[in-house]
């Protein structure tokens, strides 16, 4: 039985203050959800700040994203997997469409990234998605199924047991626009049919895949009905305490 993951990608926003306030209201309103597992991810600077307010709570910390070498080195700017882990961190968002359009993330790096965190022993929620675009042009398996083969390449049985996917189709981000259940289902059972494929019925079975894509407290249910759906990413949405733990309670 796949256990839902409700997680909550804070983006560049909120100062210090503001997160730890945000984090102390949304900790009382999801304290008796244990029907899936809660994530939140805040920038980096907050990290540690975050993870002591968590202490002793339901929910999970997690980065938004990590450097593709895992050890230490004259990598100025970057932030290893074991910082993340030394920081509080259980969770690691790794090639977010935001991440691959502007920040030069390619399927290449997101494998690098998601070795790390399996060498730290960090969940990494992989995002796979495609463009308006190449799904006008009816190109969106052959996207996704690229994003996966490539971002899952080498790696082992124990690794794809910390992996977690995440379907966010570039055109639902931010746009107010949502894939309907039907569209999600769809590309979830074919995420999952490509597992099997790639790692086996087994792997395929067990995989967490999350649908993100201007997700709200008025259509988690919606897509939380859906067989392959097992929880979602929320970016906006997931800013204000009280519209997040509306999400999590989805039931």
């Amino acid at each position: 039985m796949r256990k839902p993951v409700i997680a909550g990608n804070w983006k560049m926003y909120k100062l210090l203050a503001e997160a730890a306030e945000t984090v102390l209201k949304l900790k009382s309103l999801v304290t008796n959800a244990g029907h899936c597992e809660i994530v939140i991810a805040p920038v980096f600077t907050q990290l540690k700040t975050i993870a002591d307010r968590l202490e002793g709570s339901n929910i999970q910390l997690s980065a938004q994203d990590c450097a593709s070498e895992s050890e230490f080195g004259p990598h100025t700017g970057e932030v290893s997997t074991s910082m993340l882990r030394d920081a509080g961190c259980s969770h690691v968002i790794i090639g977010h469409s935001e991440r691959r359009q502007f920040y030069g993330d390619t399927d290449q790096s997101v494998n690098k990234k998601v070795k790390a965190a399996a060498a730290a022993g960090l969940f990494a929620i992989v995002c796979l998605g495609e463009s308006l675009a190449e799904r006008d042009a009816g190109a969106e398996e052959n996207i996704v199924k690229g994003q996966l083969l490539n971002g899952l390449e080498g790696l082992t049985l124990a690794d794809t047991e910390r992996i977690i996917i995440a379907y966010e189709p570039v055109w639902a981000i931010g746009t107010g626009k949502t894939a309907t259940p039907e569209q999600a289902q769809e590309m979830h059972a074919f995420i999952r049919r490509t597992l099997a494929e790639i790692h086996g019925e087994t792997v395929a079975d067990g995989m967490r895949i999350l649908y993100g894509g201007s997700v709200k407290p008025d259509n988690i249910a919606s897509l939380m009905e859906k067989g392959d759906i097992d929880g979602a990413l929320v970016g906006g949405a997931s800013l204000e305490a009280e519209s997040f733990a509306k999400i999590v309670n989805y039931k």
